[in-house]
């Protein structure tokens, strides 16, 4: 095989690729359906509203906010206005930046989330984590580990740890 040809997966590494996406599609769109269906919320919403639940006071400078959810801050402001007229977070200026803005989450907007946060976790349960054994669990976390550290900060995936057994 000379060097500009793609390396195709093999059979078990097919298997795998599509296995991951597979579930991935249909996990996440049975996730965002319970989360609307027994909240009103879209998957963005509670996003927002969890990574604002952890902030120090509840509130987070915009391009911050949009750093961490990996979207646009054009995006994210589009998506806080929405959330604004629903009442669940609110914008205000800095007194100590005035160029830089924050979002703050509402007491509508955490007792929003306070009441969503256990269906959604119940819905992940139901639907992922109950499924698993723990030690695929335990799998499942160190393979998203390696990949999450690849793609964030470029560095080589570490090789599996080898067992003696």
């Amino acid at each position: 095989m000379t060097s500009d040809e793609p390396r195709w997966l093999t059979g078990a590494e097919q298997r795998t690729w599509q296995a991951y996406r597979r579930m991935h599609l249909l996990l996440a769109a049975q996730i965002s359906r319970d989360l609307a269906q027994d909240s009103g919320l879209s998957d963005a919403d509670y996003d927002v509203l969890s990574h604002l639940s952890f902030a120090e006071g509840n509130r987070c400078q915009i391009g911050e906010l949009a750093d961490r959810m990996l979207w646009s801050r054009s995006r994210l402001s589009h998506h806080l206005k929405r959330m604004q007229q629903r009442g669940l977070v609110v914008r205000e200026g800095r007194t100590d930046d005035a160029r830089c803005a924050e979002v703050v989450l509402t007491e509508e907007g955490l007792s929003t989330l306070k009441a969503a946060a256990p269906l959604h976790v119940d819905s992940a349960r139901r639907h992922f984590i109950d499924l698993l054994t723990p030690e695929q669990q335990t799998a499942f976390a160190e393979i998203g580990e390696v990949v999450v550290r690849h793609l964030s900060d470029g560095a080589e995936p570490r090789p599996p740890k080898r067992s003696n057994a």
